[in-house]
């Protein structure tokens, strides 16, 4: 079992990432592989609407990062993503790099469990919460969750390092993301398989 966490932040070694530390730590004492990456402050493009992923499987932009997170992606049993929160909203770049994931990788996310992590001096994060898990909820992916929602506060690491709840609630997330794994694994171990979805209708109201 592989968990891939995302580190959305551009700064390497800030409050996110030692969010997701937190979580990383967790995961490996539970025997779960991961692999962290680190978005950093490379510029990543905007989804321009092409669609040309729909058949390539991978997006038309090919000199960022996102095709090689979807190849990540594929070799991943679950996902951790984590973002700062700029004017009660997830970085922009995080967003960018999330639209052309979802929209040009999305079956390699389908029944894989997903967390979203944030952080904040103060205000904000329960709404970038919900932005980040739309991606997970429109994907087929079980989200995880934790004791209380997946967040830590701080204007910097070191203050984050004294949020003893936030930390918490990140190991706790760490310890039902590894729980959940080990139970999709037990259910396919057992023949269990994902369900058959209907076939996608795309219903317009503007007749």
């Amino acid at each position: 079992m592989k968990v891939l966490l995302l580190n959305g932040s551009t700064r390497k070694n800030g409050c996110t990432y030692l969010a997701l530390c937190e979580v990383e730590k967790t995961l490996q004492a539970e025997g779960v592989e991961t692999k962290l990456v680190q978005m950093g402050s490379v510029p990543i493009r905007d989804c321009i609407g092409c669609k040309h992923c729909a058949d390539k499987g991978s997006c038309v932009f090919a000199d960022d990062m996102v095709n090689e997170l979807i190849e990540q992606a594929k070799e991943a049993d679950g996902f951790v993503f984590g973002s700062p929160v700029y004017y009660s909203h997830p970085s922009g770049q995080v967003l960018s790099l999330l639209d052309r994931l979802f929209y040009a990788g999305k079956s390699v996310f389908a029944h894989k469990p997903g967390a979203a992590v944030v952080t904040a001096r103060r205000g904000g994060n329960s709404a970038s919460l919900d932005a980040l898990n739309k991606y997970f909820t429109i994907a087929q992916m079980p989200v995880v969750s934790s004791t209380y929602w997946n967040m830590v506060y701080g204007p910097a690491p070191e203050l984050v390092a004294q949020d003893e709840e936030g930390l918490q609630t990140m190991r706790n997330l760490g310890r039902n993301m590894a729980w959940l794994l080990k139970c999709i694994q037990a259910g396919k171990d057992q023949g269990v398989v994902v369900p058959n979805i209907e076939r996608h209708y795309r219903t317009n109201f503007n007749k």
